[in-house]
């Protein structure tokens, strides 16, 4: 190998220290598997890391999921944590998490992946090791991969482990016209002082989007929210009780999917009434058939006439906005509410078994023609995720470990994802978009999780 390559072909690459990162160095080290895990940040968190190129949060920002619906599942947060915590009090966890199971002394730091290529060539191999490595590999569909660096630096590794995240890339719709006000993607908005006095429209009708027409509603002098269509709202609280944990409790009941439709309504009617006689959109699809938007101060703010809803945005035109229900209104601020875009651009798409938009793996997680490259996190379930991930990253690990050991239990679960089965997703249908392309029911999700590692041993 040249000067610039690293040999450490006997560890796994894991790309990322946020949430899902983390969990997989955790696991990792638990199941004593070699590794690398290379964050291009100078500290853990990801996307809570408050002010960091990467992360999407603004300074308001807290939980949409109750922490123990969130917390990792062999460290919860502390009893004195909110029921709803801060992006604060998050990365304070997250850092205890990391000092707990003492994880940062395995992180590198400062160290951003610029490409990710399967190593298969054999004119790359110099010596016999080399080449009895990919021998051994050949065996249970590894061959390794090439990663570079940002600072030219290449090293060779035995696998590959995305752990990135997915809300990174923002998505802006493609309306015709131009604006000529201020623009923000909700992932660059920070602060409110932005909004102070402005004419402010959110375009964008989910947990982000509502959340910051509540702020624009607080802090502008006009707050208008646009929505493509309308969405259920459930609100964050239950008889004092997070809304997550009482749903929970209907799950755990194995309520069919119907009985537990009826109960959430009845809480909905119950605790703020059906979105229409506060002003909002009526939803267009059954509860539960799109991601759940959590918001308890949103009627409110309608209802009290701070906050305007409009239709969806038909064209723009100068600082004035056009609306498909024939109205128009001048802004000084549009802060698009609208997503992220699903992209992985230190590797080819095709390595990633692209299909319709996405990845198709195995649960989520597996590759269903390599076992060299498996992704964490990539998921949007409809609750808290990083217990979920922690299941992941688990599984990864004993099925590395069950094909070092050529356990007959490992060969029966890769026949599975070779095959790619997802039968797990257990009879849930969600709206045809892109936001829901990643979409998981979190509670049978992680029981299929769960019981596929127990079956690894």
């Amino acid at each position: 190998m040249d000067s610039m390559t690293t040999d450490t072909s006997d560890r796994y690459c894991i790309i990322g220290a946020g949430t899902s990162g983390l969990a997989v160095v955790k696991n990792f080290l638990d199941h004593g598997i070699p590794f690398d895990c290379l964050e291009r940040e100078d500290a853990i968190g990801g996307n809570w890391c408050y002010g960091k190129p990467a992360s999407s949060i603004y300074q308001s920002t807290h939980l949409i999921s109750s922490k123990r619906l969130t917390e990792y599942s062999d460290f919860p947060m502390p009893e004195d944590y909110p029921e709803y915590p801060s992006h604060e009090l998050v990365f304070r966890y997250l850092r205890s998490y990391a000092e707990h199971f003492g994880l940062l002394g395995h992180i590198q730091f400062n160290t951003a992946v610029k490409w990710v290529e399967p190593f298969t060539n054999s004119r790359d191999l110099t010596n016999r090791r080399d080449q009895r490595l990919v021998e051994s590999r050949l065996v249970s569909n590894h061959s390794g991969f090439r990663v570079r660096l940002a600072n030219g630096e290449e090293r060779i590794y035995r696998g590959v482990v995305i752990a990135n995240g997915h809300n990174w890339d923002p998505q802006f719709p493609d309306f015709p016209g131009e604006f000529i006000g201020q623009v923000f993607h909700s992932s660059e908005y920070k602060t409110p002082d932005v909004l102070v006095g402005k004419r402010v429209l959110v375009v964008g009708g989910g947990n982000s989007g509502c959340d910051l027409a509540v702020e624009a509603a607080t802090y502008a002098s006009r707050a208008v929210q646009s929505w493509r269509r309308g969405y259920p709202i459930l609100p964050k609280f239950f008889k004092g009780k997070p809304i997550d944990e009482c749903g929970e409790r209907l799950l755990r009941w194995r309520l069919p999917l119907w009985a537990r439709r009826v109960a959430s309504k009845l809480i909905i009617r119950w605790v703020i009434g059906p979105p229409e006689l506060s002003g909002l959109p009526r939803p267009d699809h059954k509860l539960f058939e799109s991601h759940p938007i959590i918001n308890s101060r949103i009627h409110d703010r309608v209802g009290h006439g701070d906050l305007t809803i409009k239709p969806n945005v038909v064209r723009l035109d100068g600082r004035q906005v056009h609306f498909v229900d024939g109205t128009s209104e001048e802004f000084d601020v549009i802060i698009y509410a609208t997503g992220f875009k699903l992209s992985f651009p230190f590797i080819d798409t095709e390595q990633l078994h692209w299909r319709d938009g996405k990845p198709d793996l195995y649960l989520n997680i597996f590759h269903p023609e390599r076992d060299d490259l498996f992704c964490i996190g990539l998921i949007q379930p409809d609750s808290g995720q990083w217990g979920i991930v922690d299941d992941q990253a688990k599984l990864v690990a004993r099925y590395l470990k069950g094909l070092q050991e050529k356990s007959s239990h490992t060969l029966g679960f890769k026949y599975l994802k070779d095959r790619n089965d997802q039968a797990w997703r257990g009879g849930r249908t969600y709206l045809n978009s892109p936001r829901h392309r990643l979409e998981v029911e979190h509670f049978s999700y992680r029981r299929e999780l769960q019981r596929r590692a127990r079956g690894l041993g």
